[in-house]
């Protein structure tokens, strides 16, 4: 007889409630604040509103130009051609932001890097661009398909500096993603963004991003922006205490507001919420009940950490379900995906984790399937496994369970 057996759990935890209670709206047209770790999002404000992204989109730029030193495609001390076109689009000449590169140059693209990560060059990025890909156009292709790929269903690239076009867009959740995934997977590059000044040409600039010179602010990267158009803008993480946070803010009216405006978000963000760890892969959750095998129960291990980022202050209650179709008939393998773990929560998005068996059940012999049979003749199926049995969570700060062997 196959049912569905559920184990109910509930431990003193907290939810988000729409806008989390003393949230505050800071004087931007759009932003969102998540956590790097959970990818929770602790407030936002129109954060799926396309948005004149300015230069804070040459962190796709910057994205496809590490995959390509990660895979060997290009390498730190290549040197490229600064195009007649990449000097008259993002040159001294222009208005915009500038590396202030020599037409016809050639220029090493650990240099080109810094150029635009901290100066914010334009003509350095269509300088990347047109050596990864030989046009800035078929940069674009490139950088739109590598938004489908991470899920970027609110953005559009038409060129790889940010400069102004009606069809160049981003949204701040956007923004946010390709933050995470940048940090993520490319960390070796990443300590770029947290570097302050570079000098090339004789001419020294400083990076933008405001949080860097914040005594305390945990910042370490990564990119501002800003257009006429766009206002004032930025997308920033920082790390604080062992928690990191990711914010993207656009749509504010001057240098000041951008400052003053995402620290204090950022700061409400550390201090108002923490992350809790419920479960560490490989724990044992609890055992289930086994039919017709030769150990009566079998351990169900979860396969990775399960963490969770909440607000501070009431308590709530929080479901764990264990959920499989039993008993289990053996035999069972080690590490068969045989339940899931299911952790529900008013206004949190339920969680998900499969587990596996922890150990290997075989089959009863024909004697023990026949004892069997006459019990469930006699004594009726097996009883539901683990009903009123509790599944333990530990405090925050108690030490983990075991992993099974």
């Amino acid at each position: 007889m196959k049912l569905i057996f559920t184990l109910l759990l509930c431990t003193t935890l907290l939810g988000l409630a729409g806008r989390p209670a003393g949230a505050i709206d800071i004087k931007a047209r759009s932003y969102i604040l998540m956590d790097f770790q959970t990818g929770t999002v602790l407030d936002a404000k129109d954060a799926d509103r396309r948005m004149p992204p300015s230069s804070m989109s040459k962190l796709m730029t910057a994205y496809l130009t590490f995959e390509a030193l990660k895979s060997g495609k290009l390498s730190l001390d290549d040197q490229l051609t600064v195009s007649r076109s990449a000097w008259q689009i993002g040159g001294a000449a222009t208005d915009g932001s500038t590396m202030f590169l020599d037409p016809n140059s050639r220029v090493k693209v650990e240099d080109l890097l810094r150029g635009m990560i901290i100066q914010s060059g334009n003509d350095a990025c269509i300088v990347l661009a047109e050596g990864l890909a030989g046009s800035e156009q078929a940069f674009a292709k490139e950088m739109n398909a590598k938004a489908k790929e991470l899920g970027l269903t609110g953005s559009n690239f038409v060129n790889s500096t940010g400069l102004p076009d009606d069809a160049h867009y981003m949204t701040p959740r956007d923004l946010a993603i390709l933050a995470k995934n940048l940090i993520t997977e490319f960390p070796e590059y990443y300590a770029l963004y947290s570097e302050t000044s570079f000098t090339y040409n004789k001419i020294t600039q400083g990076n933008r991003n405001p949080l860097l010179y914040r005594v305390g602010s945990g910042a370490d990267g990564l990119k501002t922006g800003h257009t006429s158009a766009a206002g004032y803008g930025l997308t920033a993480s920082a790390t604080r205490g062992g928690r990191r946070l990711i914010l993207v803010s656009n749509g504010m009216d001057s240098i000041r507001d951008r400052d003053e405006e995402t620290s204090k978000l950022l700061d409400w963000g550390f201090r108002e919420f923490t992350n809790r760890e419920l479960f560490k892969a490989g724990e044992v959750v609890t055992d289930a009940e086994v039919w017709l095998g030769d150990a009566p129960s079998i351990p169900l291990v979860i396969t990775r950490d399960v963490t969770i980022t909440v607000p501070r202050g009431t308590g709530r209650v929080l479901d764990v379900k264990v959920v499989y179709q039993g008993p289990l008939p053996a035999p069972i393998a080690k590490d068969a995906e045989i339940a899931k773990v299911v952790i529900v929560a008013r206004d949190l998005q339920a969680i998900e984790v499969p587990l596996r068996a922890g150990a290997a059940v075989g089959r009863l012999g024909f004697v023990g399937r026949l004892k069997a049979a006459a019990e469930y003749i006699f004594l009726g199926p097996p009883s539901s496994p683990g009903s009123g049995k509790s599944v333990t969570v530990p405090e925050a700060g108690a030490p983990a369970a075991k992993p099974a062997n």
